[in-house]
């Protein structure tokens, strides 16, 4: 018998499950809080991309390195997760995100959209989409 695997049989063979998505980010979402920069690297793929405003990584070493350094800089970091959405192996995630940085003790309050895809149980591509305006012109008015 030949068995012979096209694009759409093969793409399906990595079909991410939505509770295996929903599990990942939420232990992304830990990692973070608890400064685990090995963990959340291994979340990627081998060839995996951290992408926010300004910074590409590409690599689980190099986004461990950058996870680690963000971790020996900050105090502690806050999460809020305001909503998930799944598409196949394409997730958006909205969070509230707020750290606060060991030199100074300022606090950094963002809203964060989110724009990962997955290879089977593994991050492809996190781009963030970061709005550091919003959140405290909000904490101003109340």
């Amino acid at each position: 018998m030949l068995l012979i695997v096209t694009g759409v049989e093969k793409a399906m063979s990595y079909q991410s499950k939505p509770e295996s998505i929903r599990s990942i980010i939420e232990q992304a979402k830990n990692c973070w809080i608890e400064g685990k920069a090995d963990t959340l690297a291994s979340l990627f793929t081998e060839d995996g991309e951290l992408i926010v405003p300004g910074n590409r990584w590409v690599g689980k070493e190099a986004i461990r390195k950058a996870a680690a350094d963000f971790a020996s800089n900050t105090a502690s970091v806050k999460i809020e997760i305001h909503q998930i959405i799944i598409e196949g192996n394409h997730t958006a995630v909205e969070w509230y995100w707020e750290d606060t940085a060991k030199g100074t003790g300022q606090k950094n309050p963002a809203d964060d959209a989110i724009v990962i895809d997955f290879v089977g149980d593994k991050i492809k591509r996190w781009r963030e989409y970061i709005d550091t305006q919003t959140p405290k012109t909000q904490s101003n008015k109340g």
